[in-house]
């Protein structure tokens, strides 16, 4: 079926993008693999070639682009070639949309142009050790000084992507106790610089998949945040993370299908190529059928991903069709990444095998941005059960 949902841009962005990959990432991932993190000068490559500006305004130093379709490109290419791009998704995907949607003229002056070059990276900092999908239930807190001048944050993160090279976090904390009709209430946001005094980074955490993305521990010890890096209203902290929850789980959405349709080219090439019992394992009708209903799959959840990324564009992408599309496609993916590792036989569970790395990534997709059982709930819920 003709895919409509790129144009003559958006392919050439696709070409730049793969001559990218191939030229500078590919020959040295394995190390960045090895190393369990992206080196932070990487993310200034990602700054010239504009990565980071597609969506931020001409006059912070952006293109002004007001869509993700770039954004889905970088998925599709990214999971094509078996490689991730450290924190980088999370600066663009939950980094941006809160400026955007919260920041003041100033604070944008302030942050937007380094965003854009890689000079400072972004991280958002929900979970803490005791609070998963419960966002309500955070412990961190922000008092407001007596002059008025700051808030004094203390408290506890875990979980959070790029918390590593992290120059500035979006920190969620309780400026207020919740209220007895609404436990929501009382949550705000702050966008907190890294080398503040009591800001500490503490493990990098030693994870299943995603590898090369930072992922770490993060506390607070008195640190002090000036009033002037509160991002939108006291105590609305809770609604803005309402907001942006389709974005970022249509992103969930479409990476989760872009790593099933890698997993599909992958055995594909693999099969062609391995013989078994004098003949290639493509030759086998088994393989044949499995690799025919992973592409079926793979089809579906393309038009999924697609339709939610059209829908994000024009402002219409409702929390359930964000959840269905989030548990379609990795539920999707899950099972597809499986069977083209099981294609593989044993080399598929070898991590020199792009498949091998692609089962243990994908795997978080039905966790993070809400769990899968989250997502039955919303759209249980829209249907009025």
């Amino acid at each position: 079926m003709r895919r409509t949902v790129f144009n003559e841009d958006h392919e050439a962005f696709r070409e730049t993008i793969r001559a990218f990959i191939e030229g500078e990432v590919v020959p040295v991932y394995d190390e960045w693999f090895a190393a369990g993190q992206v080196p932070r000068e990487f993310y200034y490559k990602l700054g010239e070639l504009g990565i980071f500006g597609i969506e931020v305004d001409e006059e912070y130093g952006g293109a002004g682009i007001d869509s993700h379709k770039y954004e889905a490109v970088m998925y599709e290419e990214t999971a094509r070639a078996g490689v991730n791009f450290g924190g980088s998704g999370v600066h663009v995907l939950l980094g941006l949309p809160y400026i955007k949607m919260l920041a003041t003229d100033e604070q944008k002056k302030r942050w937007l142009p380094k965003f854009v070059t890689g000079e400072e990276m972004w991280a958002l900092a929900m979970t803490e050790p005791g609070t998963g999908s419960d966002v309500a239930g955070m412990k961190t807190t922000a008092k407001l000084s007596g002059d008025g001048t700051h808030y004094i944050l203390n408290g506890a993160k875990t979980f959070i992507t790029g918390g590593v090279h992290a120059d500035r976090v979006i920190v969620c904390a309780r400026t207020s106790g919740p209220r007895e009709d609404d436990r929501r209430f009382g949550i705000s946001l702050f966008a907190v610089d890294t080398a503040s005094a009591g800001y500490s980074v503490g493990r990098k955490l030693d994870k299943l998949g995603l590898r090369t993305s930072d992922t770490a521990e993060l506390a607070f010890v008195d640190v002090e945040v000036p009033v002037e890096d509160l991002l939108g209203e006291e105590n609305k902290g809770f609604s803005y993370l309402g907001k942006n929850l389709p974005s970022e789980r249509w992103g969930i959405a479409f990476g989760a299908y872009a790593q099933a349709a890698a997993a599909v080219r992958f055995a594909k090439q693999y099969v062609q190529e391995r013989t078994v019992f004098g003949k290639p394992v493509a030759a086998f009708q088994n393989t044949k059928f499995e690799l025919a209903a992973c592409q079926a799959e793979v089809d579906a959840a393309q038009a999924v991903a697609d339709r939610a990324l059209e829908a994000l564009d024009a402002g219409e992408l409702t929390p359930a069709e964000a959840a269905g599309a989030k548990l379609f496609c990795t539920e999707v993916a899950h099972r597809v990444i499986d069977k083209c590792l099981q294609l593989h036989g044993g080399y598929g569970y070898m991590n020199e095998y792009p498949i091998a790395r692609l089962y243990a990534d994908n795997r978080v997709n039905r966790i993070y941005g809400g769990t899968s059982e989250v997502m039955k709930s919303i759209i249980a819920k829209s249907m009025g059960l």
